[in-house]
Parts: C-alpha cells; structure tokens; sequence
C-alpha cells in the first residue's frame, strides 16, 4: 500500500526565509507577513499575465494551519482558477520547510495557509484594462 503525500499545487512563484524583524509578539511569524508574501508572489504573476500593472482586488478566506518560525523557508506556489476580462483569480499556497532542512526532496514540508487572491488589470490612470490574449 503506498501512502499519498500532500504536494504544493501550481507553480514555485517565491521562496523566501522567515526572519525576526517579521515576528508576533508571540515569537511566530506575523500573518500579515505571510499574506504580504502571498500577494508580492501573486501579483508578480498576474503582471507577467497582464504583461502590465495589476492591483489586488480580493482574498478569500484564509486560514492558518500551523505557525511559521524564524528560519523556515517558507514558499509560495500559485495557479490560475480564472482569467477573466480584466480580472485574474489565482490559488496561492504557502508551504513551510522547516529551519535545519536542507532543501532536499525528502525532507518535510508543511502547508501553513491557502487563499484566492484577485488581480485587476489597470492602465497608468489606475483604470481597469482587458487582459491581453495569446
């Protein structure tokens, strides 16, 4: 019987470490942290998509499974759900490897947090524009 392991869905889109400045006063890495990271790593591909300027419009819910500790390498995978007129909605999902780990394809990983997060294409003027089509 072989065993399922949960896998980041989508795209590695930033990789960053966990550092003091980005803590709680309960030493844990800030959730606002997180979801900055989450909409920089989103927004950079939603503009390579727009082939311009894009701003955040929404996120869905968001839950937070497991704490982020200084150290971690915390990761950030993205895929399209829909690419509307003007709009973009892509499926961000944060995913932890944890300080003393090497990078390796056997060492653990954890999923801290997932969320849709929207983007608008917008103009110079800050107006909404259409996405271009391939």
């Amino acid at each position: 019987m072989t065993e399922t392991v949960a896998k980041p869905q989508g795209d590695l889109l930033l990789r960053t470490l966990a550092m003091p400045a980005d803590t709680n006063p309960n030493g844990a890495i800030f959730g606002g942290w997180i979801m900055s990271q989450m909409d920089i790593a989103g927004g950079m591909r939603a503009h390579e998509i727009a082939q311009g300027p894009v701003v955040t419009i929404a996120v869905d819910s968001m839950k937070f499974i497991k704490p982020v500790q200084v150290g971690d390498v915390v990761c950030c995978y993205g895929s399209i759900v829909r690419l509307g007129t003007t709009s973009i909605t892509l499926n961000l999902e944060v995913w932890v490897r944890p300080r003393g780990c090497h990078g390796g394809d056997s060492d653990p990983r954890f999923k801290v947090t997932e969320a849709a997060y929207t983007f608008v294409a917008v103009d110079e003027s800050g107006a909404k524009r259409v996405f271009p089509r391939s």
